[in-house]
């Protein structure tokens, strides 16, 4: 990582408040070039405090792209980080319809030439693929990292029609936390703070309740959801993904079907991080350098090679034993010109045997790796032996290096006893010592064989024959190697278990097939990138609260009550102390459990502990949460608590338990 501290312009920068139609305004940051011309303005849209949580990340790239000549702002969105009004539910309208009014209050600023981009990574990459979707028309250019255009079935909600019990969980525990939070007094005055954070609190709701009352692909999802009119998208996108990111197919979507003119898409080794950071797996590129040329041509007119790269540039990762970080993957870069790629072609390989009983054990899944890898030391799947003795294996000889990508898919004849139940694949590359990594995977409700907006029942009994896709890859698998379809009818903590699924399913091989996006074995040379480089770091110092080390993830098994319970610190934990004097402490903690045998057993749960301080006012504000999803065969049950205090004293408490009818989930 090269450290940039000298720039094409001298930058400065301030903090203000961007005014809505309704009388709200937002909090924002606004980092300038020292210059007396107009510059276009670039925009990062989020509800996580720039004055505190992103502060770091921030610092690495706002001032890069000032330095470079563009005003980069940050904006906190409402009733979040210093923003004013209350916290609303992502998916009501409000927020992008805010975004809009911010895009419009850039373009319209006397610095500004009217002409704006966004970017970000996660929920800042959805943010502005839903606003480039409401197509304002100062809106000319976006960049969209590890983000979704489909919030039903490539988000942290559901897969392939089933509750996505670890992704949906933790994100509703988190943002419930992070909604939670104060503003700041440094930043909203010593007098205002504590009643913006009490009208805050009092608007508070679990996104929970709302994510689980929709359990089809219905008006909810779709209205928020930018692949439902990406004909009404105007802006140029380059998306970015990563492998090892649970929302990558969205490159692929938007390469196919955006206009060749207005969009570029990228895919490597990453995981859920700008590809720049140095996280692992690498390696890192120069992307900020990537993104410069996008802006230059899209909002400045200047003669760059932004489209002159191929539409879609995909890593095709080299094999590698298993393991649960890598520093770097091997592999090379492949560019297509277009998606579907001339020079890919499916390759179907027959299913062999008898038919064969699928019954896997309610903890077939433990060994799946984080839902969101972001970086850390146990974010990806172990070795899949394990898993794979819980599973139907259909195993298949490498005779020649095969390389493969995009969507695997499978075409597999079931016989259900039970009206309800799930499907998991996976796909595996099996080593000659017999070690098993794990390629990608997918999953099925059962319930949803026929449309992810329906739920038909399995008449018990009977057969009939489901597909379904995986999650797009790149990866070469080398000659001698085996190619290995695990088949299992769970995937805890992944998928949240069907009731009656514990009978599991008969598959007869006999009529089934994997199918394999296999690529022409032709690397592209000429795709290269520079050193990654951000500006200087913002220099907060971060030490632990632990005295000893928690994992980051711990199986425990039970064998006498046959129950198993896996721990996960999503590695938030924590004191960071910033130049200003701001200390934030965080600690956070998720549990899942299950018996083998039930899958009625099936609990999530997650506490998170806050504290903001600043000793020189002083101030001392402390938020508490504990969220729980428990179930039984009609309804899930969730319990969520929140305890908010200024010093010792007791500002708000609320707890909300409800039961939502399991309609499809």
């Amino acid at each position: 990582m090269h450290i940039r501290t000298s720039f094409p312009h001298e930058t400065t920068h301030e903090d203000v408040l961007v005014p809505l139609s309704d009388g709200t305004r937002l909090y924002a940051r606004i980092w300038r070039p020292l210059t007396e011309e107009p510059v276009p303005a670039l925009l990062e849209y989020l509800p996580y405090g720039l004055t505190d949580w992103t502060a770091p990340r921030d610092r690495q790239r706002h001032p890069w792209y000032a330095g470079h000549g563009y005003a980069s702002v940050r904006v906190d969105v409402r009733g979040h980080g210093n923003s004013e009004g209350t916290p609303r539910d992502e998916h009501a309208g409000t927020e992008p319809a805010d975004g809009v009014e911010v895009v419009e209050w850039l373009a319209a600023q006397p610095w500004c030439t009217g002409r704006i981009g966004m970017f970000g990574t996660a929920w800042g990459g959805f943010n502005a693929l839903r606003i480039a979707a409401r197509a304002p028309e100062p809106l000319k250019a976006v960049v969209t990292v590890c983000s979704t255009d489909d919030r039903y079935d490539n988000d942290a909600h559901y897969a392939g029609g089933s509750v996505l019990a670890a992704g949906m969980h933790a994100s509703a525990a988190t943002l419930l936390a992070f909604a939670a939070r104060p503003p700041d007094p440094v930043h909203v005055g010593e007098v205002m703070w504590r009643d913006m954070w009490v009208k805050r609190l009092e608007a508070v709701d679990p996104s929970v309740h709302t994510w689980l009352a929709h359990q089809t692909w219905d008006a909810y999802w779709r209205h928020d959801s930018a692949r439902e009119d990406l004909g009404a998208v105007r802006a140029a996108v380059l998306a970015v993904g990563g492998w090892h990111d649970p929302y990558r197919d969205t490159v692929l979507r938007l390469v196919e079907h955006l206009p060749p003119d207005r969009v570029r898409g990228l895919i490597g080794p990453w995981s859920h991080q700008y590809p720049d950071r140095g996280l692992p797996p690498g390696p890192a590129i120069g992307f900020l350098q990537e993104t410069l040329r996008w802006w230059d041509h899209w909002l400045r007119d200047e003669k760059t090679d932004a489209l002159s790269v191929p539409l879609l540039r995909s890593y095709v990762m080299d094999a590698h034993p298993p393991a649960t970080v890598y520093g770097e993957i091997p592999g090379r870069w492949v560019g297509d010109p277009g998606w579907p790629s001339p020079s890919v072609t499916p390759v179907a390989y027959a299913l062999q045997g008898a038919p064969v009983p699928v019954r896997s054990p309610q903890h077939t899944g433990v060994d799946a790796g984080r839902f969101l890898p972001s970086g850390h030391d146990a974010d990806l799947p172990p070795d899949q032996r394990e898993e794979d003795a819980r599973s139907a294996c259909f195993e298949f000889e490498v005779a020649e290096e095969t390389w493969v990508l995009g969507h695997p898919r499978v075409n597999l004849r079931l016989t259900s006893g039970s009206p309800r139940g799930q499907v998991i694949a996976r796909l595996c590359d099996v080593g000659p010592d017999g070690a098993s990594t794990l390629v990608s995977r997918g999953a099925l409700n059962l319930s949803a064989r026929q449309g992810l907006d329906r739920t038909v029942p399995w008449k018990p009994g009977t057969a009939e024959n489901v597909a379904f896709d995986l999650n797009a890859i790149g990866y070469a698998f080398p000659a001698g190697h085996r190619i290995r379809l695990g088949v299992s009818s769970a995937y805890w903590p992944w998928i949240w278990p069907q009731p009656g699924s514990e009978a599991g399913f008969t598959l007869d091989a006999i009529g089934s097939t994997l199918e394999l996006p296999v690529r022409a074995r032709e690397s592209d040379p000429s795709i290269a990138f520079g050193e990654p480089e951000e500006s200087e770091p913002l220099g907060a110092t971060v030490s632990a609260t632990l005295d000893e080390p928690r994992p980051e993830r711990l199986v425990l098994r039970d064998v006498a009550a046959g129950t198993w319970r896996l721990e996960v610190d999503p590695g938030h934990g924590g004191t960071r102390v910033y130049p200003d004097g701001l200390e934030c402490t965080e600690d956070a903690l998720e549990t899942y459990t299950i018996d083998e045998s039930d899958p009625l057993s099936a609990r999530a749960r997650s506490t998170w502990s806050i504290r903001l301080h600043r000793p020189d006012l002083p101030w001392d504000a402390r938020v508490e949460t504990a969220s729980a999803i428990t179930c039984d065969a009609q309804d899930f049950i969730t319990t969520d608590e929140v305890v908010c205090k200024d010093g010792d004293e007791v500002v708000f408490h609320r707890t909300w338990e409800k039961r939502i009818p399991r309609t499809a989930g």
